[in-house]
């Protein structure tokens, strides 16, 4: 895959605004720990790590929560400086040690897509027969009426992922023409939202379903539907011969075109060069490897972390 290095300095300034820091209430004498993540880990970041490791560690935690790519691409440009960066796929994690920002990066959980809806949707019935296996998941996101959300395939995996499940979903069911019924092109705004927000939205039942990791569902304690191993892209063994079959470009605010390809759904965690505090970067690393870390990463529908090191 391609990696794109710039993006507009419009994109980052409104993520940049759109991504307030969340900090708990601390003794100001103590040290920040200034991590940014993936926007699917809040519940887990902002209510079950962060806590975790200020107590142990004698620091504030300050989450930063976005797309994984937008937040790389903050990061390279010196737009935001956390201590910890934690990304879902490697090509975040890629962009900034292109950057000479990050060297070694760790796999500290793992995930699968899922289809996660509202049990406030008129279509809520539909998605629950279909959780049950008892009718065709695509079928009910196809009806006309459903209001499906995801994220944004330039700035965030999880939106590039989603394609990717649907454009498997085609080959796997037989179905021609799936992807675009439900998504209505790979870059349909009227779908795209922030990927903070999505889950919230559908909460709130603004949305009758969305796009999800399963942790992030699970931490929400959404209803959702289980999607077949062959296209949740949770397996890497059936990177090579199965999921790289598909592929498909985005338009990027420079105006180019990037092919993207699949990546493997594990989060992973690095400290930054440039760390303002890197003995709490590193400390928050190895809490997240731990057998207590390990423990809350599961506790919030997290998988065991999968593959080596990103070197």
């Amino acid at each position: 895959m391609r990696r794109h290095t710039l993006m507009s300095l419009c994109l980052a300034a409104a993520l940049a605004a759109a991504m307030p820091m969340t900090m708990p209430a601390a003794r100001a004498a103590e040290p920040v720990l200034a991590v940014a993540y993936a926007g699917s880990m809040g519940a887990l970041m902002d209510k079950g790590l962060g806590p975790a490791i200020a107590k142990q560690a004698q620091v504030q935690y300050q989450g930063q929560g976005a797309g994984a790519f937008g937040l790389a691409h903050l990061i390279a440009a010196k737009q935001i400086n956390p201590d910890v960066f934690v990304s879902i796929t490697p090509g975040p994690i890629e962009i900034l040690q292109k950057a000479g920002l990050i060297g070694t990066a760790v796999p500290v959980a793992s995930t699968q897509m899922v289809i996660a809806y509202s049990d406030k949707s008129r279509f809520a019935k539909d998605f629950e027969a279909a959780a049950a296996g008892k009718m065709p998941w695509y079928a009910v996101l196809e009806k006309p009426g459903v209001k499906f959300g995801r994220t944004d395939p330039t700035t965030d995996p999880q939106g590039r992922n989603i394609v990717f499940t649907m454009l498997l979903a085609e080959r796997y069911y037989k179905q021609p023409g799936l992807a675009d019924k439900i998504l209505g092109g790979v870059q349909n705004q009227q779908q795209i939202f922030t990927e903070p927000s999505l889950l919230s939205r559908l909460e709130a039942g603004q949305l009758d379903a969305t796009s999800g990791y399963l942790s992030a569902v699970i931490s929400h304690k959404l209803p959702y539907i289980k999607l077949p191993e062959q296209i949740n892209l949770s397996d890497p063994t059936q990177i090579a011969d199965w999921y790289s079959k598909v592929h498909f470009s985005i338009k990027l605010p420079n105006g180019k075109t990037d092919e993207l390809s699949t990546q493997p759904l594990v989060f992973y965690a690095a400290v930054l060069n440039n760390a303002p505090n890197p003995k709490a970067g590193e400390a928050f690393v190895k809490f997240m490897t731990s057998a207590a870390g390990q423990k809350m990463f599961k506790d919030y529908g997290y998988s065991a972390p999968k593959g080596d090191d990103l070197k």
